[in-house]
């Protein structure tokens, strides 16, 4: 069954130049990349990205990373990989969360590392199951920015919605 999953390059691998390193590694899977793009990452898109974890001492700091400030980056590369059981081939390729347990040859075990404040830079980010995939997805991406049709989208008449445009 084809499934869909959110790949974040975080600020680290973008500083460690590590883009194309990851690409090429995540080209292993087979998967269809069905929508990519670079990020500059809002407050309020890290906390939304990492609500679940809203309550854990180090909620803060994990937003700070997410948006670049720890690593004066302030973007992420943002991809969907879709095809045939995207998630687990992915987060089989990235590792463990801890850069210290994941095996060597993953992209964590090969790039991540801990700081000496206990920050955890895996370089990756990878969407843990399909329901969180969809959330995140969706929080990312908008439908015309994904290839593909992967979620139910409907037409809307938006009015008064301010945006940046090329003058």
């Amino acid at each position: 069954m084809s499934q869909a999953v959110l790949i974040l390059i975080k600020p680290d691998g973008l500083k460690k130049s590590l883009t194309g390193n990851i690409l090429t590694r995540l080209s292993e899977t087979k998967l269809e990349i069905v929508a990519a793009k670079m990020v500059r990452v809002s407050k309020v898109l890290a906390e939304e990205h990492y609500k679940h974890l809203k309550e854990k001492p180090f909620f803060g700091e994990l937003v700070r990373y997410l948006q670049g400030e720890l690593h004066d980056r302030k973007k992420v590369m943002a991809l969907v990989y879709w095809g045939k059981d995207a998630i687990k081939k992915c987060r089989e390729l990235a590792g463990a969360t801890n850069p210290e347990e994941a095996e060597s040859t993953s992209i964590r075990g090969s790039y991540g590392r801990i700081t000496t404040s206990g920050v955890y830079e895996n370089v990756v980010h990878v969407s843990s199951n399909e329901s969180e995939a969809e959330r995140e997805i969706k929080l990312w991406f908008s439908p015309g920015e994904i290839i593909v049709d992967l979620y139910a989208t409907k037409e809307a008449t938006l009015k008064e919605v301010k945006t940046n445009i090329w003058s």
